[in-house]
């Protein structure tokens, strides 16, 4: 999961239930959010957090994040919090020996606004 500063709850959780969908899991069966450590206090990623029943926030330093191949990179993440990717890098270190089951997806605000957060998911071996 990744958030700018000041994200709205809603959109942040609203992405998290559109990938969940795409991947038909359903909300019950995440372990986790998992974020930079820059980010793990983000009011809204700590919503969404307590909305998918209290699940744990996980927090990854900059470094650790950089050190995962992704699909996306974003240029935008690295000057923003140290690292080319939040979102694929935070569920893949999450999920150890895992695979991405949804690559990362952008929030839509609406009125066109720019998108305020990222969100990706993992699922672990044998799951």
């Amino acid at each position: 999961m990744g958030a700018s500063s000041g994200a709205p709850a809603d959109e942040v959780y609203e992405l998290i239930e559109r990938v969940l969908a795409e991947a038909d899991v359903p909300a019950d069966r995440v372990a986790a959010l998992a974020t930079v450590a820059a980010r793990a206090d983000e009011p809204a990623i700590v919503e969404a957090a307590r909305r998918l029943g209290g699940v744990p926030v996980l927090a990854y330093d900059a470094a650790t994040l950089a050190a995962i191949a992704v699909p996306t990179p974003s240029p935008a993440a690295l000057a923003a919090v140290g690292t080319p990717s939040v979102a694929e890098a935070a569920a893949l270190a999450a999920a150890p020996g895992g695979q991405l089951i949804v690559r990362k997806r952008k929030s839509t605000p609406p009125g066109g606004r720019p998108p305020t957060a990222t969100a990706a998911l993992a699922s672990r071996p044998g799951q």
